[in-house]
């Protein structure tokens, strides 16, 4: 399930990611919130917390999470993941050095380092 983050700016798209994964919350949760805050601020500030293993997600999940990223490719502005997994926190920040936008890992005890972040 994906749900979205209450408490932050306007111009930051928050999210929580917690047991399975599926287009469905991509579909009806994700998109249509990043879509609002680029439409709105031209910019995304992208939060999120991921409270699960990635092999939770569906593999339309994953197509999603590919097209979402790439429609939005010049909008990106900061993106902050944060996870328990250290591999997903060196995985974003070596993929913040391949495309637009500042990308950065965090670990679950940095949650509150990572709002503050990505708000600015």
């Amino acid at each position: 399930m994906i749900e979205i983050l209450p408490g932050f700016p306007p111009h930051v798209a928050a999210f929580k990611a917690t047991g399975q994964i599926n287009m469905k919350d991509y579909e009806e949760v994700l998109i249509p919130e990043v879509d609002r805050v680029a439409r709105l601020f031209g910019k995304i500030n992208f939060l999120l917390e991921l409270d699960t293993d990635v092999s939770n997600y569906s593999i339309g999940a994953w197509i999603d999470d590919a097209l979402v990223g790439i429609k939005h490719i010049t909008h990106w502005k900061r993106v902050a993941i944060i996870s328990r997994q250290e591999a997903i926190k060196k995985i974003t920040d070596i993929f913040g050095h391949l495309v637009p936008g500042e990308y950065k890992g965090f670990k679950m005890e940095d949650l509150e380092a990572a709002k503050a972040w990505v708000s600015e």
